[in-house]
């Protein structure tokens, strides 16, 4: 055996452990790499540990993210008021339209439960007006109850929107201001539909209506409270009516007392 020989032997004797540790590496670093390459067999190995991370996360979040969420919702809420109004305001809109007209409904069936197992003088009188105005018995009884009654009154000169006389129990609102705003609405919709000879005729105004009476050189402006419907339209209008033809308004534009006394005495009543 030569001396090269002896040496490759000795080696081999020595090495041989060294060998196979490094043989073993090579295989897992192959093994690790498929893996990685690997889409499926990767997910198959680290989705678990995310799915755990995440669960953790979740169940932190009120304890770690809540409060500035929270915070940050109340900013953005404060400097953003008119948006979410805005946005809240139709489906807010629609819930209480819709509970209102349960809560209608329920009264209407109340109503009409206590006019079958009632009978009264004024129960007859409602009958008789009920076929005659062909308004069902439970919209009179409403009508009844529904404490209507004028807040104020203003006559208004056409066109200048000058206070010609005004009248209120309770001070409402500047007279010269709502005279100002109910002219230029009453021009600016009159001017934008085309048919001539066309009068505003009602505005709604939060819990208030305004009537508004049309005469050739004035109208008058009825601020009423409670339910204004059709049976109290038409009451309100035979007043105005009967108002201006008894105290001959047209002849009296021009003295304001002496139409406000007029228009106190004739509806302090009302």
């Amino acid at each position: 055996m030569t001396q090269d020989e002896k040496l490759k032997l000795i080696k081999d004797i020595l090495l041989t452990d060294d060998r196979v540790f490094v043989s073993h590496i090579e295989q897992k670093i192959a093994k690790l790499e498929e893996t990685i390459n690997q889409k499926k067999a990767l997910s198959v190995k680290v989705d678990p540990i995310i799915n755990d991370k995440l669960d953790d996360f979740i169940k932190d979040i009120p304890a770690t993210l809540g409060p500035t969420i929270t915070e940050t919702l109340k900013k953005e809420i404060k400097n953003s008021q008119d948006a979410v109004v805005e946005a809240l305001f139709p489906i807010i809109g629609k819930m209480i339209k819709r509970y209102i007209q349960h809560e209608m409904k329920l009264l209407s069936e109340r109503i009409n439960h206590q006019l079958n197992n009632t009978f009264s003088f004024s129960w007859f009188f409602r009958k008789a007006k009920s076929k005659a105005t062909g308004l069902s018995e439970s919209d009179l009884i409403l009508q009844e109850q529904s404490n209507t009654k004028i807040e104020q009154l203003i006559i208004i000169e056409k066109g200048s929107g000058v206070v010609l006389a005004e009248y209120s129990k309770t001070k409402m609102a500047d007279e010269d201001m709502v005279a100002g705003m109910l002219t230029a609405i009453k021009s600016f919709v009159e001017d934008a539909f085309i048919k001539e000879d066309q009068n505003l005729q009602y505005i709604e105004y939060d819990l208030y209506h305004i009537h508004l009476q049309n005469f050739s050189s004035y109208y008058i402006a009825v601020v009423v409270s409670g339910a204004y419907n059709i049976i109290y339209k038409d009451k309100l209008e035979n007043s105005i009516l009967s108002f201006s033809t008894k105290h001959k308004i047209a002849d009296v534009l021009n003295n304001k007392t002496a139409l406000t006394l007029k228009l106190k005495d004739f509806f302090k009543n009302e």
